[in-house]
C-alpha cells in the first residue's frame, strides 16, 4: 500500500468537539514487517472528506472478496494518480493538478451478523471490540444515516478528487453493495503552527494521544495482539454525524461558551490558564471552593484524567449541508429552516468499548455541550491492516 503525506498540518475535532495536535506518521514497532496499516489513519489530515457506507446486497462471500480485491486495486491506482483498473474512468478530474488522496476501508457489524442471520458464515470471525454501540442519552439517530456493512473514508487535497474516488468505488460495487449514507466534510487551512478553529469558533487542535510514540499507538490505536488474527495492524472506527445548533450557539455570550467548552475562546487556554497547551485546570478551585473548570464542561468530561486514561485518535471534519427544517432540543425551542451543519466525528481506537463508549456514556448525560449538539448519525467499523501483496480483508474473506 502506498502512503501519501499531506502538505497540511493535522486538524480535526475532539470527542464532540475538543482538539487535535500536530502528528507525524508512525508505524508500530511491534507490527510484523509484512503487515501494514491502512492510509488515512495516522497520516496528517487532508482538508476534504467524503465518507460513505454501503449495504451488502449479495448473498455470496466470494462476491465480497472480489469487491475488496477490486477496491484495493483501484485505491492503489488512484492514490498514485493513475486510472483505476476494471472500468473506464469518468474523466471528471482530467486536467486537475494531482493532489494527495488516501482511502480507508472498514467492515461493519452487518458483515458478520444482520437481522439475526449469519449471511456469509463469518459470525465467528466478528471481533469482540466490534460490539454494537449502545443507544446514548440524547441520541436522535436517523436510520438512513446510521449503520452500514462497509465504509470508505476518502480524504484529499481537493473535494473533487475525494468524490471522484468514491464514484469509482461505487461503480465497482454494482450488484454487490449499494450506498447507504454519505457525509462530506472540510478542515480549514489555518496559518502554520496555529491551531485551527471549529464552527463554534474554538481552537480545535490541542489534545490528542501522542501516537508518534509506538507504545502509545499500540495501547490506544492499533488492535490488540489478542484480537482476531485478521485484525492485526488494524483499528476500530466510530463515525458520528453531530449537528450543531449554530444559531443557538452564536446567540450565547462568550463567557458561557467558555464555561461550556472548558477553555478560553481566543487563546485556547484552559479556564484560569494563560497558554493553549497548559494542562487543563481540573483540580483548581476559585476563592469560594468551586471548580475553575466546571464539572460538566466539555473539556473536563473528554479528558483522559476523568475517564480512567481512556483515549482515542480523532480525525473529524466540519460539515455544511445547507438548510433543513429543524426543531431545537433546548430553549428557546425554535423551529424553522436552520443551518444543517456540524461535525463529522471520526475516531480511531483499539477498542470502542473502553474508549469511545466509556467516554461518551458520561458526556451524553452531563456535557454542557449537549444543549447545542445532537448526534443524528452513527456507524461502527473494523478497519483491518493489510498484508503485503494482499487486498484489504483478504485474511478474513479469502
Amino acid at each position: 500500500m502506498t502512503f501519501f503525506l499531506s502538505r497540511r498540518r493535522l486538524l480535526g475535532g475532539a470527542l464532540g468537539l475538543a482538539g487535535l495536535e500536530l502528528m507525524k506518521p508512525t508505524v508500530s514497532f511491534a507490527l510484523p514487517a509484512r503487515i501494514q496499516h491502512q492510509p488515512g489513519i495516522t497520516l496528517p489530515q487532508l482538508p476534504f472528506l467524503y465518507f460513505i457506507t454501503f449495504d451488502l446486497t449479495t448473498d455470496k462471500k466470494s462476491d465480497i472478496a472480489a469487491l475488496m480485491r477490486k477496491w484495493t486495486e483501484a485505491a492503489d491506482a488512484l492514490m498514485k494518480h493513475e486510472s483505476a483498473p476494471h472500468l473506464v474512468d469518468s474523466g471528471d478530474v482530467e486536467g486537475l493538478e494531482p493532489g494527495t488522496l488516501t482511502l480507508t476501508f472498514g467492515f461493519g457489524p452487518g458483515l458478520f451478523m444482520k437481522d439475526g442471520k449469519d449471511r456469509y458464515g463469518l459470525a465467528a470471525c466478528r471481533p469482540a471490540p466490534l460490539e454494537d454501540l449502545p443507544r446514548f442519552t440524547g441520541d436522535q439517530l436517523v436510520p438512513a444515516h446510521t449503520g452500514g456493512d462497509l465504509c470508505v473514508q476518502s480524504c484529499a487535497t481537493d473535494p473533487q478528487t475525494a468524490f471522484h474516488a468514491i464514484r469509482i468505488l461505487a461503480r465497482l460495487a454494482d450488484n454487490i453493495a449499494t450506498p447507504r449514507w454519505a457525509q462530506t466534510g472540510f478542515s480549514p487551512d489555518f496559518a502554520k503552527h496555529q491551531t485551527g478553529r471549529n464552527l463554534m469558533g474554538f481552537k480545535d487542535g490541542t489534545i490528542q494521544p501522542d501516537i508518534t510514540n509506538p507504545a502509545v499507538a499500540d495501547r490506544v490505536l492499533w488492535a490488540a495482539p489478542t484480537d482476531k488474527p485478521w485484525m492485526q495492524g488494524g483499528t476500530y472506527l466510530v463515525a458520528r454525524i453531530i449537528r450543531i445548533a449554530l444559531e443557538h450557539w452564536d446567540r450565547t455570550n462568550t463567557g458561557f461558551q467558555e464555561q461550556t467548552m472548558g477553555r478560553q475562546k481566543q487563546s485556547g487556554a484552559p479556564i484560569g490558564g494563560h497558554h493553549e497547551y497548559e494542562p487543563l485546570t481540573l483540580k483548581q478551585t476559585d476563592k469560594d471552593g468551586n471548580p475553575i473548570t466546571p464539572e460538566n464542561a466539555h473539556a473536563r468530561l473528554a479528558a483522559p484524567q476523568e475517564n480512567g486514561g481512556a483515549e482515542l485518535l480523532r480525525r473529524s471534519y466540519s460539515y455544511d449541508n445547507g438548510l433543513s427544517y429543524i426543531a431545537e432540543r433546548w430553549p428557546p425551542w425554535r423551529q424553522g429552516n436552520e443551518f444543517d451543519a456540524g461535525l463529522m466525528f471520526l475516531a480511531y481506537q483499539q477498542d470502542p468499548r473502553t474508549a469511545f463508549t466509556k467516554i461518551f456514556e458520561r458526556m451524553s448525560k452531563f456535557d454542557m455541550m449537549n444543549q447545542y449538539t445532537t448526534h443524528i448519525g452513527s456507524g461502527l467499523f473494523a478497519c483491518p491492516g493489510r498484508m503485503e501483496g494482499h487486498y484489504v480483508g483478504e485474511e478474513l474473506l479469502g
